[in-house]
């Protein structure tokens, strides 16, 4: 792990820091890598139940792509964010439920890292963008599909076309971030809902999360029909064991993860 990733797990949540504050944050070919590696380590892990994402300095969560150095080659072989957003390279899905901690700019590809994760805490100097037009460039732009996917339809076009930002109050009120506090607090909110996370059986969290986000991709009646094998697994668990024992004789679940 290098020095521009900082990777810690406590109490069953892994807390994956961006630590590039000079360079606002964004991500160079080589941090992805190394996203792709802790996604990886993450996933694999049955004693890691949760992740949150964050980053170092008040400024930025993350300025998107670092365009400053590698080369096409470099760029193309991964999707920015370590497989996450699903931008020049296949989309990766973690498994595990994911929280992002967001501070200050949170542009283009950052902005985009922000929403692949299923809760954001927002700081109240957050502000989230996509600059694209406003420098002359577009593309296949990812960021602009999750967009109009998780705002109100004129508030995601107006961010699009305009590239102008969003506050993190504006944010809250459509619906885009759980939670605005004081930056100061932004990490103590962001283990506050990773506690929340940790309470409740990882397996039947994640197999949820396999379900919900699967059953998106078609309609309705196509998701209401569809048999999910992390769903159809979970029955098996000794978690779904445990849970059972633990509401008959009327105490805490234990969970295992297993």
């Amino acid at each position: 792990m290098s020095d521009e990733l900082l990777f810690e797990v406590t109490d069953h949540v892994a807390r994956v820091t961006l630590n590039r504050p000079k360079a606002l944050n964004s991500i160079s070919h080589e941090l992805d890598v190394e996203l792709a590696r802790t996604w990886d380590t993450i996933d694999a892990d049955p004693d890691i139940w949760v992740a949150v994402l964050r980053a170092v300095g008040e400024k930025a969560f993350c300025a998107g792509a670092d365009i400053s150095g590698g080369t096409e080659a470099d760029a193309s072989r991964l999707a920015l964010g370590g497989g996450l957003t699903g931008i020049g390279g296949p989309l990766r899905v973690l498994k595990k439920p994911l929280i992002a901690a967001v501070q200050g700019y949170a542009l283009g590809g950052g902005f985009e890292l922000a929403m692949c994760a299923d809760i954001i805490v927002a700081a109240d100097n957050a502000k989230f963008g996509l600059p694209e037009v406003k420098a002359g460039i577009i593309g296949e732009c990812g960021v602009m599909h999750r967009a109009i996917r998780q705002l109100p339809h004129h508030v995601a076009l107006a961010l699009v076309l305009t590239g102008e930002r969003l506050p993190a109050s504006d944010a809250l009120s459509y619906g885009l971030v759980n939670e605005v506090v004081p930056y100061a607090e932004l990490d103590e909110a962001a283990m506050r809902w990773a506690a929340k996370l940790t309470a409740a059986s990882p397996l039947a969290q994640q197999a949820a999360k396999h379900a919900v986000l699967k059953g998106l991709q078609g309609s309705l009646e196509v998701a209401l029909a569809t048999k999910y094998e992390p769903i159809e697994a979970y029955a098996n668990s000794d978690d779904v064991k445990e849970g059972r024992a633990a509401f008959t004789e009327r105490r805490a679940p234990q969970w295992t993860g297993r």
